[in-house]
């Protein structure tokens, strides 16, 4: 059950689908931002980066190389508005926050804008790899914190708006497989991406008991029943191919061979895309790849148009084939026990 909210007055209640994305200064984030407000999208754009809006004119070229430390919420925002004619704000956020707060008012803020909140992205991210002895403690926190824990925040304070959310309430995280390779010689930074992996796939179970999976009307929170036009689901997405980034163009300067081996954003937005429109029942739990999802459910042939070195063969980093992580006892949970009902009935926990 999903706890009840005290909705802030929204102050221009706008009557198209609401987007969260966090993690959207650069990169994938940045990129889908922008697919999702050409789409039709009202899109809240949030990371810790910022520019100050009266540097926006003197800026130049316009729009900053989306993969620089000039890319931020703001000129993102910016670009959306200006160049596409899109509807766009940028919420700074501070996703290692321990106390969830910055999330907490970043959320707020967002359904306070727009009335309403239907998709939320997580693509929030911090990353070292190296081995376990080499991984300073505070860096490990500070993976977690970012990565595991900012998620479970957002998804804390975000659930009761996607739950009333009349689209169907979409959750799309970065995240990757499962499987033990993903392990080797980034322990530390695996442990968090993983954890919010079975984020995922823990939370469309509990979206297959509430009964909010298929599009039907359901009891929702706060304004009662809720009629959807899509169910809700929670996916994980995970590029089959490097992405053009940040982290990699700092490789590319001193290798530079290794440009033929990327692929831009706009794949990983096409595949998310897709998500978004898919039956829920299709996606919901599913820890996906973008190559793979885009050819199998999409119908997509063509992925020469999504490489950076036009007439590359970029390399596949992602396995051909992912273990299957359910048992044949799937179904059986035993005795049903929910520390929540326990604890509203005064037992000590």
């Amino acid at each position: 059950m999903v706890p009840s909210i005290d909705k802030p007055v929204a102050t221009s209640p706008i009557d198209k689908p609401v987007a969260l994305v966090i993690g959207a200064s650069r990169g994938i984030g940045r990129q889908v931002a922008i697919d999702l407000a050409k789409r039709g999208y009202a899109v809240v754009v949030s990371a810790k980066s910022t520019t100050d809006p009266s540097a926006l004119a003197s800026l130049s070229p316009f729009p900053p190389d989306p993969n620089s430390a000039l890319s931020t919420i703001t000129t993102v925002a910016h670009e959306i508005t200006t160049l596409h004619s899109g509807t766009a704000l940028a919420i700074p956020c501070d996703t290692s926050d321990p106390t969830g707060a910055s999330l907490k008012t970043l959320i707020a803020s967002t359904v306070q804008a727009y009335g309403h909140l239907d998709v939320l992205l997580y693509n929030s991210g911090a990353i070292w790899w190296s081995a376990v002895s080499s991984t300073p403690l505070k860096r490990y926190q500070l993976m977690q914190r970012v990565n595991a824990d900012g998620l479970y925040a957002a998804l804390q304070f975000a659930l009761p708006y996607l739950h009333e959310s009349t689209y169907g309430g979409r959750i799309v995280v970065v995240c990757p497989p499962i499987y033990s390779r993903f392990f080797r010689g980034k322990t530390a930074y695996a442990m968090g991406k993983v954890a919010m992996s079975v984020l995922v796939k823990g939370l469309a179970m509990d979206l297959e008991r509430e009964g909010v999976v298929s599009p039907q009307t359901a009891t929702g929170e706060g304004d009662g029943v809720v009629t959807r036009k899509k169910g809700m689901a929670v996916s994980g997405i995970w590029p089959t191919v490097a992405i053009e980034s940040a982290a990699t163009a700092k490789r590319e300067e001193q290798h530079p061979e290794l440009r033929g081996d990327l692929r831009h954003a706009t794949i990983f937005s096409d595949a998310i895309w897709g998500m978004l429109e898919s039956p829920a029942e299709q996606v919901n739990g599913k820890l996906l790849l973008d190559e793979d999802f885009l050819r199998e459910q999409c119908g997509v042939k063509d992925f020469e148009k999504y490489n950076v070195v036009q007439g590359s063969r970029p390399r596949r980093i992602m396995p051909k084939v992912l273990p299957d992580l359910t048992v044949a006892e799937e179904d059986d949970e035993g005795a049903r026990y929910d520390s929540a009902k326990e604890r509203k009935k005064g037992a000590k926990l």
